[in-house]
């Protein structure tokens, strides 16, 4: 790493270095396998959309439940013990996934799906809040940007290649041995993630506090891969200086209709996520093996375009690039809309792919052009909110739409619906 400019690392930091590489090595292998199918395995055991939403309403309620007990649980806790533990007892959910096909018929299955879930979000919350504030005291300033850029590499290659392998497996083996397969490399991810994590160590030469971290946004119950992006800093305590974490009163001014915006966003974001896996089983009848090509495509294409994103936030600036996404973000659903088979739902892979790119960095560096460094706790906190209420309101709008309007055309209204977000960003952001 020599050849690098930047500040010489000790050998400790070397040895951190690998082992968050196959840390998040191993998190793309959990993520290309169980966490990409089982809202799929679960459509497939019957479970409504209503049943797919919970999936990720569950953890946000959670969430907003947690957070702040958990943040100040950790005052005065070992970092790296916390993340190690809290990663291990989340991890040990996906172990209990593998017996389920062959324990419980169908229905009881789901149920037990969604308590599983929702036991996992508990040491889920504490997680990225612990692990993120860890990977910024053991990370050098100036290796920040590398160190990310790499993991993110990892991870879309990872996620990309063993999503594409899972849907091989499930298309070749018998139901449910094929996802009980498919399960199983998840657990060996999670639990081979939270071994590195464990062997993260404190330098014994202290890294120098980061006065102006780039992404450090409170998220938990999130999937990590999007909190590559969204890091927790040391200092973000539940409080500081005394003040309460979460102050309503920066929403009466300009912020306020920033964050509207952004919950917006995130409701109409996850608004089609519950609809989607029933869609694609049941109304457009595509294969596991189909399914995963299209997920390998849409998370190979984020890496791509992630390469370049600097250089068009370059050229166009944070905003636009925040609100170009946002309105084209609409026609990944109407590409969907449009589909009969696999060759469409795969362009719109492609296509969502590089919209997400473009999104998922213009939603972070707007939030810090907006956000004041001397106030940052207070603010990520009402990001925290906005997100996870945004969450939870589009897991449950989905499914509502879904029953009111039928499936196509809820999918096809919540197109216009990020259409609309995007323009909110225009107004707003």
């Amino acid at each position: 790493m020599s050849e690098f400019p930047f500040q010489p690392l000790t050998e400790q930091a070397r040895k951190n270095f690998r082992n968050l590489y196959f840390d998040i090595a191993w998190f793309g292998i959990l993520v290309g396998s169980t966490a990409s199918f089982l809202g799929i395995y679960a459509t497939r055991l019957g479970a409504s959309s209503f049943h797919i939403g919970l999936l990720s309403a569950l953890p946000a309620i959670v969430n907003l439940i947690v957070t702040l007990p958990a943040g100040r649980w950790l005052e005065g806790r070992p970092l790296i013990w916390a993340s190690f533990w809290s990663s291990v007892w989340q991890r040990l959910g996906y172990l209990a996934f593998i017996p389920l096909p062959i324990l419980f018929i169908a229905p009881v299955q789901i149920f037990i799906i969604l308590g599983i879930i929702f036991l996992m979000s508990i040491p889920g919350t504490i997680l990225p809040i612990s692990f993120n504030a860890v990977f910024a005291e053991i990370v050098p300033p100036s290796w920040l940007a590398y160190v990310v850029g790499r993991r993110n590499a990892l991870s879309a290659i990872c996620l990309s290649v063993v999503a594409y392998l899972s849907g091989v497996i499930l298309d070749r083996a018998d139901f449910p041995y094929n996802y009980q397969a498919v399960f199983l490399i998840g657990a060996v991810g999670a639990l081979m993630s939270s071994v590195h994590v464990g062997k993260l160590r404190r330098d014994s030469e202290p890294v120098p506090p980061i006065e102006h971290p780039i992404k450090d946004l409170l998220v938990g119950g999130f999937f990590r891969f999007f909190t590559d992006f969204c890091r927790v800093p040391r200092y973000l305590s539940p409080r500081q200086e005394g003040k309460p974490l979460v102050r309503f009163d920066l929403l009466r001014g300009p912020f306020g209709l920033f964050m509207a915006s952004y919950f917006f966003f995130y409701t109409f974001q996850f608004a089609p996520f519950p609809l989607l896996p029933p869609y694609f089983v049941h109304d457009l009848g595509l294969s596991d093996g189909q399914i995963s090509l299209g997920t390998a495509i849409f998370h190979f294409t984020v890496m791509a375009v992630s390469l370049r994103l600097g250089w068009i936030s370059a050229r166009l600036g944070h905003r636009r690039v925040l609100v170009w996404g946002g309105i084209l973000f609409g026609f990944y659903p109407v590409l969907i809309y449009l589909a009969r088979g696999a060759e469409l739902y795969w362009v719109a892979s492609l296509f969502g792919g590089m919209i997400w790119a473009l999104l998922a960095g213009g939603l972070i560096n707007r939030l810090m052009e907006r956000v004041p460094v001397s106030d940052r706790p207070a603010h990520m906190a009402l990001h925290n909110m906005a997100l996870n209420l945004g969450i939870l309101a589009g897991s449950l709008l989905g499914p509502l739409l879904g029953d009111w309007l039928g499936m196509r055309n809820a999918i096809l209204s919540t197109a216009f619906m990020r259409v609309i977000a995007g323009f909110m960003f225009l107004l707003w952001g």
